[in-house]
């Protein structure tokens, strides 16, 4: 199926609806839209990642064990694989 193929789809299976339904899927629907926006970092994750390089790029180096444990105590509510 081509684009439009598969929006004619989209809209038939939407119209389709009723009203609850409907609701449900509008706003699932602008949560996706709005998601796929390109995503700017801040001033401080891009101070972060510099901050991460230049220490990478000095030679410091840290284990999986190491990041995962400071994570743990960081982030008690993350599950760790």
């Amino acid at each position: 199926m081509n684009t439009l193929e598969l929006k004619n789809k989209i809209i038939k299976q939407i119209d389709s609806l009723n009203e609850a339904d409907f609701e449900k899927v509008y706003h699932q629907l602008l949560n996706i839209l709005e998601s796929s926006n390109e995503y700017r970092l801040s001033e401080a994750e891009n101070e972060a990642i510099d901050s991460a390089l230049k220490v990478s790029e000095d030679g410091v180096t840290y284990s999986h064990d190491q990041i995962i444990s400071d994570a743990r105590i960081k982030f008690p509510n993350l599950k760790f694989k």
